[in-house]
């Protein structure tokens, strides 16, 4: 394919790594609306500035850069406009060398991230941003309860919550993600496939339930959420990858929950949360594959036993 050009307010970027999601798994699968093809995938993307567009004075050429993966959220932060999208579906993405973005898009890497690192952080760190912060409004006060640790999102939320001195419950099948999730700070940790009832010792270990938990998975899980949630807590839901869940009504309306959707984040999710990892926060990176092999990559996002992100090394 040709190189692209940036155009009037774009900026070209050179590329140096991406990062996948369980988006661009689900694309190649055909399981995510409005497929248009031929399209280059990737959300997330890290490198220089190549060429700046009409009207476009800064960041100077060569200046390294990272990209706002949401494109033209709108003037309202409670919720995208019609229109937007996420960069990599219908607009061409970041598994390649050169992408054009908005200008808008594009923000300098802090000095203390390297190129790997940044390319890590955008689609997941700033929905994993809005959802708790944002949307469920997390303090230090807090116990928060994350299901399915390991996971890009969830990471970044573990991650985040520890960094605001929140109190994590977490759980997974696995014991490796969990000692994981420990080293990262999780202060409890649960195996969900070898405890008798996982609900029973996310209630023990928070005194009664959590005042605030973050689901991805839907179903059967979102709605243990909604059990275990500690009166006037607040249950944020960002995915479905389970599906549907049936609820019980009795637990929103006698325990007085704050139910609360989320997805992406506005520019100004993605500006505060680039601005925590410039003050010392790592993300979780689980590989690093060549993009020659980004199809290996892949099946690794689609198996789901890797711990944070995976990235490509384009250049």
């Amino acid at each position: 394919m040709p190189d692209p050009t940036p155009g009037a307010h774009e900026i070209l970027i050179k590329l140096t790594h991406a990062a996948l999601n369980r988006r661009d798994v689900f694309i190649t699968q055909g399981l995510y609306p409005g497929i248009v093809l031929p399209c280059i995938l990737g959300a997330d993307g890290a490198g220089t500035v190549a060429q700046l567009g009409e009207h476009i004075r800064e960041p100077a050429v060569g200046t390294r850069v990272v990209i706002d993966p949401m494109i033209g959220w709108g003037t309202d932060s409670r919720v995208w406009a019609k229109g937007s999208h996420v960069l990599g579906m219908p607009g061409d993405g970041t598994f390649a060398e050169y992408v054009v973005v908005p200008a808008v898009n594009v923000h300098e890497i802090p000095a203390a991230l390297g190129d790997a690192d940044a390319a890590a952080i955008p689609l997941a760190g700033t929905t994993a941003y809005r959802a708790l912060v944002t949307r469920g409004r997390c303090t230090a006060d807090d116990i928060v309860f994350l299901p399915g640790v390991g996971s890009g999102v969830q990471t970044f939320a573990l991650l985040l919550a520890h960094h605001l001195g929140a109190r994590t419950i977490v759980t997974s099948s696995s014991d490796e993600k969990l000692e994981r999730a420990r080293a990262l700070g999780a202060d409890v940790t649960i195996n969900y496939r070898t405890s008798s009832s996982w609900q029973k010792e996310v209630r023990a270990a928070s005194d009664g339930g959590p005042t605030l938990a973050i689901d991805s998975v839907g179903g059967a899980t979102f709605a243990s959420c909604l059990d275990i949630a500690r009166p006037a807590g607040r249950v944020v839901s960002y995915g479905g990858t389970n599906g549907d869940a049936t609820i019980r009504p009795f637990s929103l309306f006698w325990k007085q929950l704050d139910v609360l959707g989320s997805s992406m984040g506005s520019p100004a999710d993605f500006r505060a949360m680039l601005a925590l990892f410039a003050g010392g926060l790592r993300p979780a990176i689980d590989r690093v594959f060549p993009l020659d092999e980004i199809a290996a990559a892949a099946r690794l996002v689609d198996a789901g036993t890797q711990f944070g992100k995976v990235v490509l090394a384009i250049a």
